[in-house]
This record gives structure tokens, sequence and C-alpha cells, in this order.
């Protein structure tokens, strides 16, 4: 009987097969958005096991397991890494047309040559492989990534960071880019004084000047700005709930600034005015450096005030939220474009009702010498699945120009997450494989396949502006 994973994996129709094999899986991978500890690449990390490598920090596999009964001692708790696996290996039969089955069974078929089926009855066999392959000295974090053929990755990264680990990496003449990414969130969250403030103490003392006033705030994150520049970044990334451009004065941002700074607090609408202000330069800032600028909105975080409290942010409770962003969105970006401030942007949205509306938002906005200069995002986190994937393309396309698009990355802090851009590459061969099976688009394969190889590969390094590849 054929395995679960096969070389036709997904790929239903012959015009499928042939642009995946003969033109997208060649292509190699360019990993723009990802949450990899840049530490563990210059260090070149080893796992010893696959709990390690699966479960340390992975909250899909964490909410899966939750739903599946299996207590938090051996989700996030202190039960042996062997014992942790079993308990994944038991909910993996449950995990039928969830795309973490599917996840799990390419990484152990491509990166540990196994094609069994994951289950409790395996469990034992899988777990004494990959131990033994893990062992090996291609298995660190440096030899995964050029086994996967990568070629550059953008970690995501807070103003204060020393990047000295990108610094060290670059040193160290490792064949793969790894490039910081721009993530100033923080500096939004003046509805948490005490947060904020000790968050400004640390830009302070990374800018190496005090911030003690909004101007003084706008010069300390353009000195930061500067240095992640000067380290090779080619990207910022906001992560938001929602999108902001209310109305506001200079003079009252500045007298707010103040009164949080010096202890205060702020109303929900001055946190909104405040914010409106601060993503506006932000993203300016952004426009005068030449970057990308990337927008994650709609995510409803740590709704779970108990597991909040044991176990912090990033944990698996938080879920899609249902703000209305049009109006705030146009606004913001129309603020922007009369200010010829408006950066490149791609942006995601976990709500997928509000595809349509982006595919409709970023032709606006869209304007020469850059093609596609404002994107639609690969489907996002909860969205981050076969059906999620072909909702975002099919409105992209539909609606703007899909073979503009800048295609996948991993969203990911596992060095054995490269897989899922193989997931996306068949899952685009096969809609465009379907479409010339049907008529919907010409029988032109070397077109089409060119178009494939754009969208996986020399589309982002176009766009980003990425150098020496």
């Amino acid at each position: 009987m054929k395995p679960f994973i096969h070389d036709d994996f997904l790929l239903q129709n012959p015009a499928a097969r042939e642009l995946y094999h003969n033109y997208a899986a060649q292509m190699p991978i360019i990993d723009y958005h990802c949450h990899l500890p840049p530490a563990e690449v210059a260090q070149d990390k080893r796992w010893a096991n696959m709990a390690q490598v699966w479960l340390g920090g992975d909250h899909y596999k964490w909410r899966a397991m939750r739903s599946n009964g299996v207590d938090e001692r051996f989700i996030t708790g202190d039960a042996p890494d062997r014992e942790k696996f079993q308990k994944f290996a038991e909910t993996m039969p449950y995990l039928l047309r969830n795309p973490l089955f599917d996840w799990s069974q390419l990484e152990l078929a491509r990166y540990f040559d196994i094609y069994d089926l994951l289950a409790p009855a395996t469990a034992e066999a899988v777990w004494s492989a990959t131990a033994e392959r893990l062992a090996e000295p291609g298995f660190s974090a440096r030899g995964l990534m050029t086994r996967s053929n990568v070629r550059l990755v953008c970690t995501t990264d807070d103003p204060c960071d020393t990047l000295e680990y990108h610094a060290a990496v670059k040193a160290s003449g490792f064949g793969v880019q790894v490039l910081p990414t721009w993530r100033p969130d923080k500096a939004l969250a003046i509805d948490r004084p005490a947060f904020w403030n000790a968050w400004l103490d640390r830009l302070a003392a990374a800018a190496g000047r005090p911030v003690k006033s909004w101007d003084d705030l706008l010069d300390a994150l353009q000195a930061r700005h500067d240095v992640f520049a000067a380290h090779g970044c080619r990207l910022s990334d906001y992560g938001l709930d929602t999108l902001y451009a209310s109305p506001y004065l200079e003079a009252e941002i500045r007298e707010l600034f103040a009164r949080v700074r010096q202890g205060g607090e702020a109303t929900a609408d001055e946190t909104a005015t405040f914010r409106s202000a601060l993503l506006f330069e932000a993203l300016a800032m952004d426009a005068r450096s030449g970057w990308s600028a990337q927008i994650h909105y709609g995510a409803l975080r740590n709704t779970n005030s108990r597991m909040f409290k044991a176990l912090g942010p990033d944990a698996g409770f938080d879920s899609i939220g249902d703000w209305n962003v049009a109006v705030p969105m146009a606004r913001l970006f129309d603020r922007l474009e009369q200010a010829d401030a408006l950066p490149r942007i791609v942006l995601y949205t976990l709500n997928p009702r509000d595809n349509e509306m982006i595919g409709t938002m970023i032709g606006n906005f869209q304007r020469g010498p850059v093609a596609g200069r404002m994107q639609f995002g690969s489907g996002w986190w909860f969205n981050d699945q076969r059906d999620g994937m072909l909702r975002q393309m099919e409105a992209l396309s539909q609606l703007g120009l899909l073979s503009r698009f800048v295609g996948m990355l991993t969203d990911s802090r596992s060095f054995l997450s490269y897989t899922r851009h193989e997931y996306f590459r068949r899952i685009v061969c096969n809609m465009l494989g379907n479409d010339i099976t049907e008529g919907r688009i010409p029988n032109d394969i070397p077109w089409t396949g060119e178009i494939v190889q754009d969208i996986c590969y020399r589309n982002a390094v176009r766009y980003f502006g990425f150098a020496g590849l």
C-alpha cells in the first residue's frame, strides 16, 4: 500500500504533478517571517529527542493535546520527555484532517525517512529512530536549515535586542542569511503603564539616550531602526488587534506621553489615539528606509485568564477576533499616502472574513514602479492550512495579481517547519493543475511553471530587496 506521504502527495492530476516536480520542488526557501531564536542558529543548537524538537514551544500541538484530553503536565509541565512524546503520539490518530497531522508526517518523512504513521503502537520505534538521527552531525540547527535548501530567514526582534547573534551568524560564514525584523509592538502598549515604562527604560539604554518625551521616543526608535538597517534588516512587523487611525494633534500626544511616563494612565480612547500616532510615525520610518512593513492583525489574545496567569502568553489560548478594520485601514493608508510615507505593506488577517476586503483594499494603494507594492500575505496562523491558503489565494486571484504574490513563510519557532513550504507549494501546484485540467487557465505548463517559481522564491527576492541571493 502506498504510504501517506509519497512523491505525489496532494497532487491530484498530471498538470499538478508536472508543476510541482519540474518547477516548484527545486526552488530554494526564503523564510521572510519566522520566530526562530537567533541564538539557536548562532550556537548551532542540537536536540536530544523529538519531544525537545516538537513540543518545547509549539502551541499548535499544545492546543491539540488539550483538545484530546491530555493533562497539562504532559504538555507544558514537568513530565519526562518520553512521556510527553507518547501523549502526542496518542493524539496523532485523532488529528485526522488537521494540518498538524500532515505537517508532522511530512517532517518525519523528509528529515528522518520515516513513512509509518505516528501512533501509540509506533511511538517507541519513531522515538528511537529519530533520536539516532538527531545525534548525527547534520541534525543541528544549521544542518537542518542547510538540508532544507534555505537561503535566508528573517527572525522577529524587539527594537531593544542587541542583534549580537545575527552578527555572529554573519561573521561565522554560515551559508544561510539570518536577518532581523523590526517588531516595535511594545512601544504601543501605553495601556499597560508599568510594562510600557519599563520597556521605554530598556529602549533608552539600548539607544544610548533618554526617553522622557514623545520626541525622545521617536528619536530613540529611529536610532535603533538605523542599527537594524545596518544589520541587513529589510522588514518590519506589527502585531495588532486592529488598525488605528484616530485623528490627533501632536500637542495631545506629547501631553499623553508625558502623563503616562510620569506614572499616569491612558484611557481606552487615549490608547487608540496614541497608537494611531505612533503607528503612522513607525510606518513612515519604514518607508524612509525602503523597508517592507508586515501587519498581522485580528488576534484575540490570552482569553483564558487562569492559564495566562499560569503559563504566560503564546501558550495556545488565543483565537480569531472580529474587529471591523476596513475604515481605519483605509484611513491609515490614505494618511500615509498623502504624506508620501506609505511603505510597501504585506497584510495578514487572522479572520478570513476579511479576505475580500483586503483583496480590494490593496488595489486602492498600488502604484509603480514596484509590482505588487501592497501585498495580501499568506494564510496566517489558524489559516495556515489547505483551505485557508486556498481561500487567501482565491481572493487574491479574483481581486488582484496572484502572479505577484510573495508566497509562503513558516511563522514558526521550529527548525523542522520548512516542510510547510513544501506543503504550500504542493497546494499551489494542485490548485493551478486543477485550473488547467478544468480549462480555467491555459494549458501552458512552462508559462504557469514560471509563475509558480516566482511565487515560491523569486517574487520575495525582488519585493523585499534581499541582496546576495
